[in-house]
């Protein structure tokens, strides 16, 4: 569909771009998907429009800006991206490529009337974030929607008006943080992506493959497994007091691994190892546990002196650590104890898992 842009100015002067032409009803989120985008197609009367469904991206850094990317590629129309500096939301419309308004946190009332809006902001900003839109004119008017198909044709029977969809991406907070944005006919839900994005453009291709957490209202919920769907994801449902125990568990899968990386590499410099080095040499063991944990339950996937119950070994860490750092003392003996859990589960001797326990006692506060 050609859109004729005009000019506008917006908040402090900036420039805003205005799409003038003909308007198309837009895509109902319980809809299903085609398998390619087709905003217009050409094989059709001009009566007849094959509407992709609208997106808004409010927040749009690292993971907003990849979301935009990768709904983008598997039809979705990306309408308008919001940051809060203009050279940020025009970096980012431009790797989204697509006719994506970039707007910032001033020209709000710019954004356009949308059938997603999704609110990827830090986690402190987002009910103060869905209170504001929640008072905009543009995001209260509802769009005209068709309930079952992609194709809007001309007839007598006005289009059914249908509930829009809000969804953050926080992974501790829930879908009541969006609370506000029921008010203007907003289903409100979660969508958190469980994968680590340090970068658009990689974190794109990562989002396409990610097992995503959604909880949210009914409504909210049912839309954004289809959009998960269409993304190539999967999805699972948790109930909303769990949010943040769920959260906790991410961050130790893969946040935490990185601390516990990085300390590692620390201490492996203190051998005289430099630092990239220690990475390079750490990095190729760290795989190596992904795949055993890829093929094999944590119990069958532990590995070295834990594994073996190995009480000496376990002695001569734990002085090297406690000579060096007590901090790396504490997580070990910590994360010991754990994995004496797990070679409990193997044919472990039990005598020597006893002894290390009371090794590792020592050293946990």
């Amino acid at each position: 569909m050609r859109r004729k842009a005009s000019e506008a100015k917006g908040a402090k002067g900036e420039k805003v771009k205005r799409f003038k032409g003909k308007k198309a009803a837009s895509f109902s989120p319980s809809s299903p998907l085609p398998t390619d985008p087709l905003p217009v197609s050409s094989s059709l009367p001009s009566s007849t429009r094959i509407i992709s469904p609208s997106v808004v991206i409010v927040g749009a850094g690292r993971l907003g800006t990849a979301l935009a990317r990768a709904l983008a590629s598997c039809g979705y129309r990306v309408d308008a991206l919001v940051t809060r500096r203009a050279r940020h939301a025009a970096r980012a419309a431009t790797l989204v490529g697509t006719e994506t308004r970039a707007l910032t946190v001033t020209q709000l009332e710019y954004l356009p009337s949308t059938d997603f809006l999704f609110l990827t902001t830090p986690d402190d900003e987002l009910a103060q974030t869905a209170s504001r839109l929640a008072t905009l004119k543009p995001l209260a008017r509802p769009t005209a929607r068709t309930p079952s198909s992609m194709s809007v044709t001309t007839s007598a029977r006005a289009p059914s008006t249908l509930r829009r969809v809000a969804l953050h991406t926080s992974g501790a907070l829930s879908s009541e943080a969006l609370a506000p944005l029921r008010t203007c006919g907003f289903a409100v839900g979660s969508m958190h992506p469980l994968v680590a994005v340090s970068e658009p453009e990689a974190g794109a291709e990562s989002l396409r493959r990610a097992f995503y957490c959604i909880e949210g209202d009914r409504a909210a919920v049912r839309a954004a497994r289809r959009l998960v769907g269409h993304l190539g994801g999967q999805s699972f449902s948790i109930d909303t007091k769990h949010k943040a125990l769920y959260h906790a568990a991410a961050v130790m899968a893969s946040g935490h691994t990185v601390a516990l990386f990085h300390l590692a590499t620390e201490l492996l410099a203190r051998c005289g190892v430099g630092a990239s080095k220690a990475r390079r040499v750490l990095l190729p063991l760290l795989s190596s546990t992904f795949e055993n944990l890829s093929a094999h339950a944590p119990a069958r996937a532990l590995t070295g002196t834990f594994a073996r119950a190995d009480a000496a070994t376990v002695r001569k860490h734990l002085a090297a650590l406690e000579a060096n750092d007590d901090d790396a003392t504490a997580i070990y003996a910590l994360l010991g104890k754990h994995a004496l859990r797990l070679a409990a589960e193997t044919d472990a001797d039990p005598a020597a898992l006893r002894e290390i326990a009371r090794m590792l006692e020592r050293f946990i506060h």
